[in-house]
């Protein structure tokens, strides 16, 4: 009779197993497996169901579809705090980096609901945005009245704000001279206030503050609206502090002051183009800022360019003072040909819109950087909207870093790089958008956004002269469940991703 017993509570067993199996719609067999959360770096076997990973387990898994991940890598999906590509070639070159959530946070976006309307219908991997200060300013300095339902197709481009302004602004020359040099008055000030609570009670993902592409225009009463917002929401600002002379902290000091004052969270974005030559004392400071309680964060692009509109506020200043450069360090994005000053103050004044490249930054620099405990891996992508037209190459920067920064120089424990890309992130975001708490991780009940790659050939390919390179080595990315990219090939017709805002 016990015989008989074990051999049906075996027989239940297995069949209670088998039927379990059947219920994942993926499973991920044989990966080495990084959770930067658990720690769990070994050999596991993942089952996925719907939109979640429900099984991690030590025997390989059967299910509808499986993945062979023997000598990969098994990640979570890399998250990208800085992107301003919200276009079916931009998500399409993001995803071959491995990225499974592209957020536009820095600049923001203006009227929050507007944003990615390019890729709404159809997304490839999942998108959002932070409310668009800038777009704000400029809506209001120059009398726009901007209802809940416009404008019914918001443009896309290099930055959110500025093509949604160039949307609604024929004439550039006053934009300019009103929302980028002029303060903001009293009246002015309310009506912003109201525009930031309202965007963020649709779901805008913090506060995007271009704050250097206004720095003769935002002053103290400003400042201390946008922190008060903040801190009343316990929204994060992500900022572009004012840029002073190569090394100038001045910026940097300005917001963690203001953070200090009202209790409020902010994220300095690519801190390596804003410190320049002072990188130590900018990530001193920001570590200083950390341990006396202020919630502050930052980032860092692995590229030694920065690339803006030739009308940005900086280009108006002595900015070769302030890069330590000159004309023929700065090259236009389209074509890659290198200025003159000629070139340059006709671009300056024909040509506003026209997007530059500008060299000053050294490698030692952004190693650095990359390196320092806690600072996040961005990406700042720009706006790829035709291949036609040339772009910074910031599409592999997580191949770049994972390729050149870890697996060629190591600089980084794999580990450690993985965690900057997901975890970080993830724990920046989660307190305002809970959705992340299910993010940049690969735990059970997590969600199945999911990055598999070959450590052995992980690499980018983009270069100046020809930016629209996909990343090699990233073999399959898996978005809410659904695989968008398999055995280094994207799925035609898969579009699984979804808008994430912050309720």
């Amino acid at each position: 009779m016990k015989l008989l017993n074990g051999i049906l509570l075996f027989t239940l067993s297995v069949s209670i197993h088998a039927a379990s199996a059947a219920d994942y719609s993926l499973a991920i067999n044989h990966g080495r497996v990084i959770d930067p959360e658990s720690g769990l770096d070994s050999i596991r076997h993942i089952g996925i169901s719907g939109s979640e990973i429900i099984s991690i387990s030590e025997q390989p898994l059967t299910a509808k579809k499986v993945i062979d991940a023997t000598g990969m890598v098994v990640s979570p999906g890399f998250i990208d705090l800085h992107t301003h590509s919200p276009t079916p070639l931009g998500e399409y070159y993001q995803a071959f980096d491995g990225v499974t959530t592209a957020l536009e946070l820095e600049a923001g976006f203006f009227p929050i609901l507007g944003y990615g309307s390019a890729i709404s219908d159809k997304p490839l991997i999942n998108y959002g945005a932070s409310a668009g200060y800038a777009a704000m300013r400029i809506f209001e300095k120059n009398g726009m009245k901007i209802s809940s339902g416009s404008p019914t197709h918001s443009p896309v481009g290099i930055k959110g704000w500025f093509t949604a302004v160039m949307y609604f602004i024929t004439d550039f020359e006053t934009a300019l001279s009103a929302s980028f040099n002029e303060q903001a008055t009293e009246q002015e000030l309310e009506k912003l206030r109201e525009l930031l609570l309202s965007d963020l009670d649709k779901g805008a993902i913090g506060i995007g503050l271009a704050l250097d592409y206004f720095s003769d225009a935002i002053q103290e009463a400003e400042m201390r609206m946008i922190f008060e917002v903040a801190a009343q929401r316990n929204a994060t600002i992500f900022v572009h502090v004012r840029r002073g002379i190569d090394g100038d902290p001045s910026g940097l000091r300005e917001v963690i002051n203001y953070a200090s004052q009202y209790g409020a969270s902010v994220h300095i974005c690519h801190i390596s183009h804003n410190a320049i030559s002072n990188l130590e004392l900018f990530l001193a400071e920001v570590k200083a800022a950390q341990a006396s309680g202020i919630d502050i964060s930052t980032e860092v692009l692995p590229y030694n360019a920065g690339s803006a509109f030739i009308s940005a506020a900086v280009f108006g200043r002595d900015w070769q003072t302030i890069f330590n450069i000159s004309f023929e360090d700065v090259e236009l994005a389209a074509t890659g040909e290198r200025f003159n000053q000629a070139m340059w103050e006709q671009y300056r004044k024909e040509h506003p819109d026209s997007q530059v490249i500008h060299h000053y930054l050294k490698e030692e620099w952004t190693q650095r950087a990359v390196q320092e405990p806690g600072v996040i891996i961005v990406s700042d992508l720009l706006s790829m909207d035709s291949r036609e037209k040339k772009v910074a190459p910031h599409n592999g920067a997580f191949s770049k870093v994972l390729g050149r920064y870890v697996r060629e120089q190591d600089l980084l424990e794999l580990p450690t790089a993985i965690s900057k890309m997901t975890l970080l992130p993830a724990q920046r975001l989660e307190n305002y958008a809970p959705a992340f708490r299910r993010k940049g991780r690969i735990q059970e009940n997590m969600d199945a956004d999911i990055t598999i790659f070959n450590p052995e050939t992980i690499r980018d390919n983009a270069t100046y002269d020809n930016p629209y390179q996909e990343a090699s080595g990233i073999m399959h990315v898996i978005v809410n469940g659904q695989a968008i990219i398999s055995d280094g090939r994207q799925i035609e017709g898969v579009f699984p991703g979804e808008r994430i805002i912050a309720k």
